[in-house]
């Protein structure tokens, strides 16, 4: 049984999410020759499932990249992605991570009394996988595709005035989150109802991601050695 495993993943959220459920991690993070951002490119047309289950596996790959090139220990690697989604005129757009305070402010007036979409993709490399670069510990042999999946909510938010959008934006919580806000924080207050995973909106769907673990024999508290 594996004893912890790689995320590759720097969001704070996502770390406190594992650390919930007992799940020992090591960061698998990019070095100073990478550009981690570029990974999140969007393409034209591309449905939000299809681009947050890409920007998954590409940072599955980049960290796998990473731990054959620093000989690390081999572990299961883990990544995640989430993106956020809203409906209009018959047309998908997907509301990234604001730029900059006037982006964030435009993000949430488009979600401004509305219905949107939050989709969390999460893919494990286990010793069965197998990816473009290498298989199972990374280095040699065969296997079977990562697992992946896409925890997907829907998030209602009340009308939101100038004001209320102005402070929440002076408090900095919508910079580097998709959608420009984190419902665990103060955005909590402008949340009518929600339908779908609690955790998968924050950043990491704990059900299905200790599925994935059970089924990759990683030591976590509801999962230990016989």
């Amino acid at each position: 049984m594996h004893p912890y495993i790689y995320l590759a993943s720097q969001s704070p959220r996502r770390q406190e999410l594992l650390q919930q459920i007992g799940v020992r991690f090591e960061l698998l993070l990019a070095g100073s020759d990478e550009d981690p951002e570029s990974l999140e490119s969007t393409i034209t047309n591309e449905p939000a499932l299809d681009y947050v289950k890409r920007v998954t596996l590409a940072k599955l790959q980049a960290a796998q990249k990473r731990l054959m090139q620093r000989d690390l220990k081999w572990a299961p690697i883990l990544s995640a992605d989430t993106t956020v989604a809203i409906s209009m005129n018959g047309q998908e757009i997907i509301l990234g991570k604001p730029k900059d305070h006037e982006d964030a402010k435009r993000i949430l007036y488009l979600l401004s009394g509305k219905t949107h979409q939050v989709h969390t993709a999460v893919a494990l490399l286990n010793q069965r996988s197998v990816t473009d670069l290498g298989v199972g510990n990374g280095r040699e042999g065969s296997g079977s595709p990562p697992l992946l999946l896409v925890s997907s909510s829907e998030v209602t938010f009340k009308k939101l005035d100038d004001r209320l959008i102005s402070t929440y934006i002076t408090s900095e919580e919508p910079m580097g989150k998709a959608g420009a806000y984190g419902i665990q924080g103060l955005a909590a207050c402008f949340i009518e109802n929600i339908q779908g995973s609690f955790s998968g909106i924050m950043g990491l769907p704990l059900f299905e991601t200790a599925q994935f673990l059970q089924a990759s024999d990683v030591q976590f508290d509801l999962n230990t050695p016989d």
